[in-house]
């Protein structure tokens, strides 16, 4: 059942110190990883229906890392709190992506624009368009920090599917018509919220598999690249 202006994120039970800026993968055992290995002093922060989000220090940066779910629907959800309910200005999602065109396993993709086939825009505040930009400023700060790290980013429009099991995806034509490097499910709900509620938003994401070749990563190559893509977007973090 859908009930109007029931938050997804408790304001009772936890204490909720959410900071500025946000770090946001899909996972919430990634947010459970991160504030682990890469937090000092993280405290949980939420768990209602298991998305644990938690608050630490990255060096004296205060970060929180806050799961989205799968899929535009839930990243609308979470992503629109955060903004709108908790004075979140900049949230920068972290994830992987599947390859419609000539990437390695484990590059880094910054995404420029989201494409969709998502009416999440239209529904939400009759945004007209199928494609939406992230933040300049924040995607200007990826890429410096990158330069500086030296990580090499490919950046790119990216597919914001609906779908996961989509019976007949013609990617070859997408990657024709919208220039896009390949496919996640988040990145448009994110930007069209951050666009909606004037605040910034930036996408970066590891390839992990192919649809030009059945290559995919082992889950422990899959932590070993994230680890980079975490510290990129961590070290960003320091900038804003």
């Amino acid at each position: 059942m859908i009930t109007k202006n029931k938050p997804r994120i408790d304001k009772v039970n936890y204490y909720l110190d959410i900071a500025e800026t946000v770090l946001m993968p899909g996972d919430p055992k990634r947010c459970e990883y991160i504030a682990r290995k890469f937090l000092a002093n993280a405290k949980l922060i939420n768990n209602v229906r298991g998305m644990t989000g938690y608050t630490g220090y990255y060096k004296s940066k205060k970060i929180t890392v806050f799961p989205s779910g799968m899929g535009n629907p839930s990243m609308g959800i979470y992503s629109y709190e955060l903004f709108k309910e908790y004075d979140v200005n900049n949230i920068i999602r972290i994830g992987t992506m599947g390859a419609y065109t000539n990437l390695n396993l484990k590059d880094i993709v910054l995404v420029t624009n989201s494409v969709t086939n998502s009416n999440y825009g239209k529904f939400l505040c009759n945004y007209p368009n199928i494609n939406i930009n992230g933040s300049i400023e924040l995607n200007s700060a990826i890429e410096s920090t990158a330069a500086t790290l030296n990580i090499k980013v490919n950046k790119g429009n990216i597919y914001s599917s609906d779908v996961f099991y989509e019976q007949n995806n013609d990617f070859k034509d997408k990657v024709s018509k919208y220039s896009v490097l390949g496919v996640e499910m988040e990145s448009f709900a994110l930007f069209t919220n951050a666009k909606l509620l004037g605040k910034r938003a930036s996408t970066v994401l590891m390839v992990s598999d192919s649809f030009l070749s059945s290559n995919k990563l082992s889950s422990l190559e899959r932590e070993q690249g994230l680890d980079n893509l975490i510290t990129l977007a961590l070290e960003t973090c320091l900038k804003i």
